[in-house]
Protein backbone atom coordinates (compact mmCIF):
# COMPACT_ATOMS: atom_id res chain seq x y z
CA UNK A 1 0.00 0.00 0.00
CA UNK A 2 1.07 3.57 -0.73
CA UNK A 3 -0.25 7.00 0.18
CA UNK A 4 -1.30 9.68 -2.27
CA UNK A 5 -2.20 13.35 -2.23
CA UNK A 6 -5.87 13.35 -3.20
CA UNK A 7 -6.52 17.06 -2.75
CA UNK A 8 -4.45 20.23 -2.69
CA UNK A 9 -5.14 23.90 -2.01
CA UNK A 10 -3.19 27.04 -1.28
CA UNK A 11 -3.76 30.57 -0.14
CA UNK A 12 -1.56 33.34 -1.50
CA UNK A 13 -2.04 36.65 0.35
CA UNK A 14 -3.23 39.62 -1.68
CA UNK A 15 -0.69 42.20 -0.47
CA UNK A 16 2.21 42.45 -2.93
CA UNK A 17 5.48 43.91 -1.67
CA UNK A 18 7.95 44.73 -4.45
CA UNK A 19 11.71 45.04 -4.03
CA UNK A 20 11.37 48.76 -4.66
CA UNK A 21 9.28 49.02 -1.49
CA UNK A 22 12.49 48.43 0.50
CA UNK A 23 14.14 51.48 -1.02
CA UNK A 24 13.74 53.60 2.13
CA UNK A 25 14.70 50.91 4.64
CA UNK A 26 17.75 51.45 6.82
CA UNK A 27 19.76 48.28 6.23
CA UNK A 28 22.65 47.68 8.62
CA UNK A 29 25.53 45.26 9.03
CA UNK A 30 25.48 42.78 11.90
CA UNK A 31 27.55 45.17 14.05
CA UNK A 32 25.06 47.99 13.47
CA UNK A 33 27.18 49.91 10.98
CA UNK A 34 25.60 51.20 7.77
CA UNK A 35 26.34 49.78 4.34
CA UNK A 36 28.75 51.79 2.24
CA UNK A 37 26.41 51.86 -0.76
CA UNK A 38 22.78 52.83 -1.46
CA UNK A 39 19.76 50.56 -1.11
CA UNK A 40 19.40 50.30 -4.89
CA UNK A 41 22.69 48.38 -4.93
CA UNK A 42 21.65 46.20 -1.97
CA UNK A 43 18.34 45.35 -3.65
CA UNK A 44 20.01 44.71 -7.02
CA UNK A 45 22.48 42.25 -5.52
CA UNK A 46 19.68 40.62 -3.56
CA UNK A 47 17.57 40.03 -6.68
CA UNK A 48 20.57 38.72 -8.61
CA UNK A 49 21.22 36.02 -6.00
CA UNK A 50 17.74 35.06 -4.80
CA UNK A 51 15.68 35.77 -7.91
CA UNK A 52 13.02 37.43 -5.76
CA UNK A 53 11.25 40.39 -7.37
CA UNK A 54 8.29 40.64 -5.02
CA UNK A 55 6.70 38.74 -2.16
CA UNK A 56 3.29 38.44 -0.48
CA UNK A 57 2.34 39.57 3.02
CA UNK A 58 -0.82 38.64 4.90
CA UNK A 59 -3.37 41.36 5.58
CA UNK A 60 -3.12 42.86 9.08
CA UNK A 61 -6.27 41.05 10.22
CA UNK A 62 -4.95 37.63 9.12
CA UNK A 63 -2.78 35.18 11.05
CA UNK A 64 -1.05 31.96 9.99
CA UNK A 65 -3.98 29.82 11.11
CA UNK A 66 -6.35 32.01 9.05
CA UNK A 67 -4.28 31.43 5.92
CA UNK A 68 -4.13 27.72 6.74
CA UNK A 69 -7.89 27.50 7.09
CA UNK A 70 -8.44 29.08 3.68
CA UNK A 71 -5.94 26.71 2.04
CA UNK A 72 -7.48 23.72 3.86
CA UNK A 73 -10.97 24.56 2.64
CA UNK A 74 -9.68 24.45 -0.92
CA UNK A 75 -7.82 21.14 -0.38
CA UNK A 76 -10.92 19.49 1.12
CA UNK A 77 -13.06 20.72 -1.78
CA UNK A 78 -10.45 19.60 -4.30
CA UNK A 79 -10.38 16.10 -2.77
CA UNK A 80 -14.18 15.95 -2.72
CA UNK A 81 -14.29 14.60 0.84
CA UNK A 82 -16.30 15.18 3.99
CA UNK A 83 -14.06 17.01 6.50
CA UNK A 84 -15.52 14.83 9.27
CA UNK A 85 -13.64 11.85 7.80
CA UNK A 86 -10.23 13.39 8.46
CA UNK A 87 -8.33 11.42 11.11
CA UNK A 88 -5.37 13.77 11.64
CA UNK A 89 -4.71 17.45 11.04
CA UNK A 90 -0.94 17.97 10.92
CA UNK A 91 0.02 21.65 10.84
CA UNK A 92 3.62 22.60 10.06
CA UNK A 93 4.69 26.12 11.02
CA UNK A 94 7.54 27.73 12.92
CA UNK A 95 6.30 30.82 14.76
CA UNK A 96 2.64 30.26 15.51
CA UNK A 97 0.10 33.04 15.10
CA UNK A 98 1.86 36.40 15.32
CA UNK A 99 -0.62 39.24 15.09
CA UNK A 100 0.35 42.26 13.02
CA UNK A 101 2.13 44.90 15.06
CA UNK A 102 2.98 42.52 17.91
CA UNK A 103 6.08 40.53 18.84
CA UNK A 104 4.48 37.60 20.65
CA UNK A 105 3.86 34.15 19.22
CA UNK A 106 0.50 32.61 20.07
CA UNK A 107 0.38 28.81 19.92
CA UNK A 108 -2.27 27.98 22.53
CA UNK A 109 -4.39 26.27 21.44
CA UNK A 110 -2.34 24.68 18.68
CA UNK A 111 -2.75 26.10 15.22
CA UNK A 112 -4.01 22.71 14.03
CA UNK A 113 -6.75 22.91 16.66
CA UNK A 114 -7.65 26.38 15.44
CA UNK A 115 -7.98 25.13 11.88
CA UNK A 116 -10.15 22.22 13.05
CA UNK A 117 -12.35 24.73 14.88
CA UNK A 118 -12.61 27.00 11.82
CA UNK A 119 -13.48 24.00 9.64
CA UNK A 120 -16.22 23.14 12.18
CA UNK A 121 -15.13 19.51 12.37
CA UNK A 122 -17.14 17.92 15.17
CA UNK A 123 -15.46 14.48 15.24
CA UNK A 124 -13.33 14.34 18.44
CA UNK A 125 -11.27 11.50 16.96
CA UNK A 126 -9.89 13.90 14.38
CA UNK A 127 -6.57 14.56 16.13
CA UNK A 128 -5.00 17.99 15.54
CA UNK A 129 -1.40 18.85 16.33
CA UNK A 130 1.48 21.09 15.19
CA UNK A 131 5.01 20.26 14.11
CA UNK A 132 8.07 22.52 14.14
CA UNK A 133 10.55 21.33 11.54
CA UNK A 134 11.79 24.47 9.82
CA UNK A 135 11.01 24.99 6.15
CA UNK A 136 10.80 21.21 5.48
CA UNK A 137 7.79 20.99 7.83
CA UNK A 138 5.13 20.27 5.20
CA UNK A 139 7.20 17.48 3.64
CA UNK A 140 7.76 16.01 7.09
CA UNK A 141 4.04 16.25 7.78
CA UNK A 142 3.37 14.17 4.68
CA UNK A 143 5.91 11.60 5.91
CA UNK A 144 4.11 11.45 9.26
CA UNK A 145 0.77 11.04 7.50
CA UNK A 146 2.36 8.21 5.53
CA UNK A 147 3.37 6.49 8.78
CA UNK A 148 -0.10 6.91 10.31
CA UNK A 149 -1.86 5.52 7.26
CA UNK A 150 0.49 2.59 6.64
CA UNK A 151 0.31 1.62 10.32
CA UNK A 152 -3.49 1.59 10.24
CA UNK A 153 -3.80 4.50 12.68
CA UNK A 154 -5.45 6.70 10.07
CA UNK A 155 -7.12 6.55 6.68
CA UNK A 156 -7.05 10.24 5.80
CA UNK A 157 -4.95 13.21 6.95
CA UNK A 158 -4.94 16.95 6.33
CA UNK A 159 -1.34 18.19 6.12
CA UNK A 160 -0.83 21.96 6.21
CA UNK A 161 2.13 24.29 5.86
CA UNK A 162 1.47 27.93 6.73
CA UNK A 163 3.54 30.83 8.00
CA UNK A 164 3.61 34.63 8.36
CA UNK A 165 7.35 35.22 8.30
CA UNK A 166 6.81 38.93 7.60
CA UNK A 167 5.89 39.28 11.28
CA UNK A 168 9.23 37.99 12.62
CA UNK A 169 11.81 39.79 10.46
CA UNK A 170 14.30 42.49 11.40
CA UNK A 171 13.65 45.43 9.08
CA UNK A 172 17.32 46.42 9.37
CA UNK A 173 18.55 43.05 8.08
CA UNK A 174 18.67 42.77 4.27
CA UNK A 175 17.75 39.08 4.62
CA UNK A 176 14.28 40.30 5.67
CA UNK A 177 13.54 40.76 1.96
CA UNK A 178 13.61 36.97 1.48
CA UNK A 179 10.65 36.11 3.65
CA UNK A 180 6.94 36.08 2.86
CA UNK A 181 3.59 34.71 4.00
CA UNK A 182 1.33 31.97 2.64
CA UNK A 183 -0.31 28.60 3.16
CA UNK A 184 -0.55 25.26 1.38
CA UNK A 185 -2.67 22.27 2.38
CA UNK A 186 -3.10 18.71 1.17
CA UNK A 187 -5.36 15.74 1.80
CA UNK A 188 -3.30 12.56 2.13
CA UNK A 189 -4.87 9.11 2.06
CA UNK A 190 -4.22 5.51 1.01
CA UNK A 191 -3.66 4.83 -2.68
CA UNK A 192 -5.25 1.78 -4.25
CA UNK A 193 -3.50 2.13 -7.61
CA UNK A 194 0.00 2.85 -8.94
CA UNK A 195 -0.01 6.48 -7.82
CA UNK A 196 1.50 7.79 -4.61
CA UNK A 197 4.69 7.97 -2.57
CA UNK A 198 7.39 5.56 -3.69
CA UNK A 199 10.20 6.39 -1.24
CA UNK A 200 11.36 9.03 1.21
CA UNK A 201 14.36 10.44 3.09
CA UNK A 202 14.52 12.59 6.22
CA UNK A 203 17.39 13.74 8.41
CA UNK A 204 18.38 16.27 11.08
CA UNK A 205 21.93 17.62 11.27
CA UNK A 206 22.22 19.13 14.75
CA UNK A 207 25.89 19.51 15.58
CA UNK A 208 27.39 22.78 14.37
CA UNK A 209 24.53 23.00 11.85
CA UNK A 210 21.91 23.49 14.58
CA UNK A 211 22.60 27.23 14.79
CA UNK A 212 22.62 28.11 11.11
CA UNK A 213 19.10 29.54 11.51
CA UNK A 214 18.26 31.13 14.83
CA UNK A 215 16.42 33.86 16.70
CA UNK A 216 18.62 36.90 17.32
CA UNK A 217 18.50 40.61 18.16
CA UNK A 218 18.01 43.40 15.62
CA UNK A 219 21.02 44.81 13.78
CA UNK A 220 19.84 48.21 15.03
CA UNK A 221 21.63 48.70 18.39
CA UNK A 222 19.01 51.24 19.46
CA UNK A 223 16.28 48.58 19.56
CA UNK A 224 15.50 46.34 22.53
CA UNK A 225 18.03 43.45 22.41
CA UNK A 226 15.53 41.15 24.12
CA UNK A 227 13.21 41.31 21.11
CA UNK A 228 14.31 38.57 18.71
CA UNK A 229 13.97 38.10 14.97
CA UNK A 230 14.69 35.32 12.50
CA UNK A 231 18.37 35.30 11.55
CA UNK A 232 20.61 33.07 9.48
CA UNK A 233 24.16 32.40 8.38
CA UNK A 234 23.45 32.46 4.67
CA UNK A 235 26.80 31.20 3.41
CA UNK A 236 26.81 28.26 5.82
CA UNK A 237 23.24 27.32 4.79
CA UNK A 238 24.20 27.53 1.12
CA UNK A 239 27.19 25.23 1.59
CA UNK A 240 25.18 22.84 3.77
CA UNK A 241 22.38 22.60 1.24
CA UNK A 242 24.74 21.89 -1.64
CA UNK A 243 26.49 19.18 0.35
CA UNK A 244 23.41 17.41 1.72
CA UNK A 245 20.27 17.99 -0.34
CA UNK A 246 21.49 16.41 -3.63
CA UNK A 247 22.74 13.35 -1.70
CA UNK A 248 19.38 12.97 0.09
CA UNK A 249 17.51 13.29 -3.19
CA UNK A 250 19.74 10.66 -4.81
CA UNK A 251 19.29 8.25 -1.91
CA UNK A 252 15.53 8.77 -2.10
CA UNK A 253 15.37 8.25 -5.85
CA UNK A 254 17.60 5.17 -5.72
CA UNK A 255 15.32 3.60 -3.09
CA UNK A 256 12.30 4.20 -5.31
CA UNK A 257 13.70 2.12 -8.15
CA UNK A 258 12.91 4.94 -10.58
CA UNK A 259 15.55 6.01 -13.12
CA UNK A 260 16.69 9.63 -13.13
CA UNK A 261 15.48 10.06 -16.72
CA UNK A 262 11.92 9.28 -15.61
CA UNK A 263 11.74 12.28 -13.26
CA UNK A 264 9.46 14.96 -14.73
CA UNK A 265 9.51 17.64 -12.03
CA UNK A 266 11.49 18.51 -8.92
CA UNK A 267 9.52 20.65 -6.47
CA UNK A 268 12.13 22.03 -4.10
CA UNK A 269 11.83 24.55 -1.30
CA UNK A 270 12.08 28.08 -2.69
CA UNK A 271 14.51 30.19 -0.66
CA UNK A 272 17.23 31.20 -3.10
CA UNK A 273 17.15 30.72 -6.88
CA UNK A 274 20.92 30.37 -7.27
CA UNK A 275 21.06 27.81 -4.45
CA UNK A 276 18.21 25.76 -5.90
CA UNK A 277 19.79 25.79 -9.36
CA UNK A 278 23.10 24.64 -7.86
CA UNK A 279 21.35 21.84 -5.91
CA UNK A 280 19.63 20.54 -9.05
CA UNK A 281 22.82 20.65 -11.12
CA UNK A 282 24.75 18.83 -8.39
CA UNK A 283 21.96 16.24 -8.08
CA UNK A 284 22.06 15.42 -11.79
CA UNK A 285 25.85 15.43 -11.74
CA UNK A 286 25.69 12.53 -9.27
CA UNK A 287 24.21 10.55 -12.18
CA UNK A 288 26.63 11.97 -14.73
CA UNK A 289 23.87 14.05 -16.33
CA UNK A 290 22.72 17.63 -16.76
CA UNK A 291 19.22 18.83 -15.71
CA UNK A 292 16.51 18.83 -18.39
CA UNK A 293 14.86 22.11 -19.28
CA UNK A 294 11.97 23.13 -17.01
CA UNK A 295 12.67 20.32 -14.49
CA UNK A 296 12.50 22.77 -11.56
CA UNK A 297 9.45 25.08 -11.44
CA UNK A 298 10.03 28.32 -9.56
CA UNK A 299 7.56 30.55 -7.71
CA UNK A 300 10.08 32.51 -5.66
CA UNK A 301 10.23 35.41 -8.11
CA UNK A 302 6.71 36.51 -7.25
CA UNK A 303 6.01 34.81 -3.91
CA UNK A 304 9.30 34.91 -2.01
CA UNK A 305 10.12 32.33 0.67
CA UNK A 306 6.99 31.40 2.62
CA UNK A 307 8.80 28.59 4.46
CA UNK A 308 6.58 25.52 4.98
CA UNK A 309 4.05 26.85 2.47
CA UNK A 310 6.37 27.03 -0.55
CA UNK A 311 6.33 23.40 -1.72
CA UNK A 312 2.58 22.66 -1.38
CA UNK A 313 1.78 26.07 -2.91
CA UNK A 314 4.08 25.35 -5.83
CA UNK A 315 2.40 21.98 -6.37
CA UNK A 316 -1.04 23.58 -6.29
CA UNK A 317 -0.05 26.29 -8.78
CA UNK A 318 1.19 23.69 -11.27
CA UNK A 319 -1.92 21.54 -10.96
CA UNK A 320 -4.05 24.64 -11.53
CA UNK A 321 -2.08 25.47 -14.68
CA UNK A 322 -0.88 28.76 -13.22
CA UNK A 323 2.85 28.30 -13.88
CA UNK A 324 3.80 28.85 -17.50
CA UNK A 325 5.56 25.94 -19.25
CA UNK A 326 4.85 23.58 -16.34
CA UNK A 327 2.32 20.78 -16.03
CA UNK A 328 2.00 17.45 -14.28
CA UNK A 329 0.33 14.55 -16.05
CA UNK A 330 -0.93 11.14 -14.98
CA UNK A 331 1.97 8.82 -14.21
CA UNK A 332 4.59 11.58 -13.93
CA UNK A 333 7.37 11.11 -11.39
CA UNK A 334 7.93 14.06 -9.05
CA UNK A 335 10.56 14.65 -6.39
CA UNK A 336 9.50 16.83 -3.46
CA UNK A 337 12.46 18.13 -1.42
CA UNK A 338 13.22 20.71 1.24
CA UNK A 339 15.94 22.02 3.55
CA UNK A 340 15.76 24.36 6.51
CA UNK A 341 16.23 25.12 10.19
CA UNK A 342 17.45 22.18 12.22
CA UNK A 343 19.26 21.75 9.95
CA UNK A 344 16.67 19.45 8.43
CA UNK A 345 16.64 17.82 5.00
CA UNK A 346 13.87 15.65 3.55
CA UNK A 347 12.44 14.41 0.28
CA UNK A 348 10.01 11.96 -1.23
CA UNK A 349 9.54 10.47 -4.68
CA UNK A 350 5.96 10.52 -5.92
CA UNK A 351 4.05 9.10 -8.89
CA UNK A 352 1.16 11.37 -9.84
Amino acid sequence: MKIKISGVGSYIPELKVANSDFGQHTFLNEDGSPFGYPNEVVIGKFKGITGIEQRRYANPDQSASDLAFLASEKAIKNAGIDAETIDYIIFAHNFGDVKAGTIQSDIIPSLATRVKHKLQIKNPKCVAYDILFGCPGWVEGVLQANAFILSGMAKRCLVIGAETLSRVVDDHDRDSMIYSDGAGATIVEASDDETGMLSYESATFANEEAGYLFFGKSYNPDLDPDIKYIKMFGRKIYEFALSNVPAAMKSCLDKSGVAIDEVKKILIHQANEKMDEAIIHRFYKLYGKTPPKDIMPMSIHDLGNSSVATVPTLYDLILQGKLENHEINKGDIIIFASVGAGMNVNAFVYRY
